[in-house]
């Protein structure tokens, strides 16, 4: 089966796109936009509408393969690809890809998907949000053609065994980090709350006693709410590396404060996302090496997850083999192609590293569907609930595809 046209669709994403750089810098709050200039390269303002741009496959028998190209809500920072916007991408697809699209085989996934993800004009590969959303489509066109799920193509082409059981997922609560944790309790969500403590005054606070006092109170939240006794949620808390702010970068000092919340977190596994941003790859991995090798040290069980500068396959290989924290986040529009999401878990799942599907709440209903076939079929730890901040959206895209995909799968095999 064959493509017989190529469309390009500017649409909105699901949430916004953030310049990081100026929230760290103290960027205050006016409503739900921020005040001040940006200071991120590409950004009129510090909060802006986030947008995609759907891949349309129309192949021979008249069916619609469909990706959404989406990035990252806070792009341009911790060495990822600048902003997309439609206006500026769509004419460069029409342009440069359409006409390698049409009248190609989907046959097969994986040769496709390769050379679309490798491929360079003018010098430069293809900015990672064509990437993903283009091998999203070229995913569904070939199951399509095949008739089969899009994890069955993934199963098949990278010769995996199918595991009956869905993926636990992580919800996450943007500043609704109260409200949204109630939700994602009623819901029974494996881990939780994801907290966006992305700010020192407000939110870590200047010694980190907000972070611990919102630890406590997480603690007796689920002890109050839970729905059945043997609920007990992983506590993972991205703190975009404002505790290396509070101790002026010093890793033992780090060390030392992320093992005392161990405390504070009580019979709940605590996971502390990007502790610190060291401004580069190497240094990444050098400061959060030496955060992990002082918890061993201390005793702690406190685990790090790795998120700056930890954006592609070759990055991810480097943080595993260095196992300079225990879990990496596989934060997918910024791996380009989407089997570059299924190398990465089949990495870290082969060499002793936690993989935790992530991406961005930034995504669309599209992206967000097509990763949960990935994670189905390469078994990540855990997978992030998404698009959007709003978590019940999130959850009924992701829980009811994987649920309807697996009920699918074991009946065709029983």
């Amino acid at each position: 089966m064959k493509i017989t046209q190529a469309l390009f669709v500017s649409g909105y994403s699901s949430f916004y796109f953030d310049d990081q750089k100026a929230i760290k810098n103290g960027a205050g709050q006016d409503g739900f936009v921020y005040l001040g200039k940006a200071v991120t390269d590409g950004f009129r303002d510090i909060r802006q509408a986030g947008e995609c741009v759907s891949v349309l496959l129309v192949l021979d028998n008249g069916t619609v393969a469909v990706g959404d190209c989406a990035a990252v809500q806070y792009s341009g920072a911790g060495g990822r690809d600048p902003l997309f916007l439609g206006a500026n991408f769509v004419p460069f697809l029409e342009k440069h890809i359409k006409p390698l699209l049409e009248g190609r085989s989907v046959a097969t996934f994986l040769p496709n998907a390769r050379y679309f993800d490798a491929l360079e004009i003018d010098g430069k590969r293809l900015h990672t949000a064509i990437r993903y959303g283009l091998t999203q489509a070229l995913l569904d066109a070939t199951a399509q053609a095949r008739s089969i799920t899009k994890a069955e193509v993934i199963l098949d082409e990278y010769q995996l065994p199918f595991v009956a059981a869905p993926v636990p997922l992580f919800g996450q609560s943007g500043d609704d980090r109260y409200a949204a944790v109630d939700k994602m309790l009623l819901k029974g969500v494996d881990a939780l709350p994801h907290g966006l403590i992305n700010n020192v005054p407000d939110k870590l606070g200047y010694k980190g006693e907000k972070l611990e006092e919102y630890i406590r109170w997480l603690v007796a939240r689920v002890e109050k709410l839970r729905t059945r006794p043997d609920y007990r949620p992983s506590l993972h808390i991205d703190v975009y590396g404002t505790i290396g702010l509070i101790f002026d970068q010093d890793a033992a000092r780090v060390a030392e404060y992320v093992a005392g919340l161990e405390k504070a977190a009580g019979p709940l596994d605590l996971y502390i996302e990007g502790p610190v941003d060291a401004g580069s790859k190497d240094a990444q991995i050098e400061e959060l090496g030496k955060i992990t090798r002082r918890l061993k040290q201390l005793g702690s069980n406190v685990k790090i997850v790795a998120d700056e500068w930890c954006n592609t396959y070759e990055d991810i290989v480097e943080f595993t083999d260095a196992q300079c924290c225990h879990m990496a986040q596989i934060k997918t529009p910024d791996l380009g192609g989407i089997h570059n999401i299924v190398e990465s878990v089949l990495y870290c799942n082969a060499n002793g590293m936690e993989a935790y599907q992530g991406g961005t709440c930034n995504e669309t209903d599209v992206s967000a569907r097509a990763c949960v076939h990935l994670a189905l079929a390469a078994r990540p730890m855990r997978m992030l609930v998404k698009p959007g901040m709003g978590f019940d959206e999130g959850m009924n895209i992701v829980y009811n595809e994987m649920h309807r995909t697996l009920a699918l799968l074991k009946a065709r095999r029983s």
